[in-house]
């Protein structure tokens, strides 16, 4: 009983904004940087302002690109400031190019995701707080392509729906508006650089992630 109402006091708090967390996995931007052409693999360091939890965030994500669909999957490692140890989360998202291709180059494209994390307890499914990220917004990339460097800006809106919810207790949703955009660099190789910075705007005030990482892609043959 005692762990019941524990769990169902951290709850309120983090509906009430005393623990938020931006972004799709805690610490780690929303990346919308279009549909990917061929695989990717990123290497991600988020660093959360104070009212993101603060501390340091790692993560490694997946991504690949189908034509005018593409996929992300990522796994993440935070660690906020104060607690001891870290809390893994898992995400994944689809994507949807609207326009713009190869020879185009601003993009525009569709993005939903999901995100699933225990900030207060152990990551499998148990008597603590459960959180599911639903980011689902637009992105615009735009590509400025040179001999040695493709210089990759883009910016990307979304809705943010939040649920917070005890097992089999109490649950909360929440909707806000969110914002990230940032920069990719990437050399003929395959072989790139990137940083983002994302924003969620709600009463509770404005969580933010500062994030920086290197990347290689790999070139299929088709795709």
């Amino acid at each position: 009983m005692r762990q019941r109402a524990r769990a169902a006091i951290v709850v309120l708090g983090l509906a009430a904004g005393a623990a938020p967390l931006a972004a799709q996995v805690p610490g780690i931007p929303v990346y919308n940087i279009g549909v990917p052409r061929g695989i990717g693999v990123y290497a991600d360091v988020g660093l959360p302002n104070d009212e993101a939890g603060g501390g340091t965030a790692l993560a490694v994500t997946g991504r690949a690109g189908f034509g005018l669909f593409g996929a992300t999957a990522i796994l993440s490692s935070f660690n906020p400031d104060g607690p001891a140890g870290s809390d893994l989360s898992v995400g994944a998202t689809a994507n949807y190019r609207l326009f713009g291709g190869p020879l185009v180059p601003l993009a525009v494209s569709l993005q939903a995701g999901v995100g699933y994390a225990k900030p207060e307890g152990s990551f499998v499914p148990g008597d603590d707080v459960t959180q599911w990220r639903f980011p689902v917004g637009v992105g615009f990339t735009l590509t400025i392509p040179n001999p040695v460097l493709a210089i990759k800006p883009w910016l990307a809106p979304r809705v943010d729906i939040v649920r917070t919810s005890l097992d089999g207790g109490d649950s909360t949703t929440d909707t806000e508006f969110g914002l990230s955009g940032g920069v990719e660099l990437n050399l003929l190789t395959g072989l790139g650089v990137h940083a983002a910075y994302d924003a969620v705007f709600g009463e509770g005030g404005t969580p933010g992630v500062f994030g920086i990482g290197a990347h290689y892609n790999f070139r299929v043959p088709g795709l």
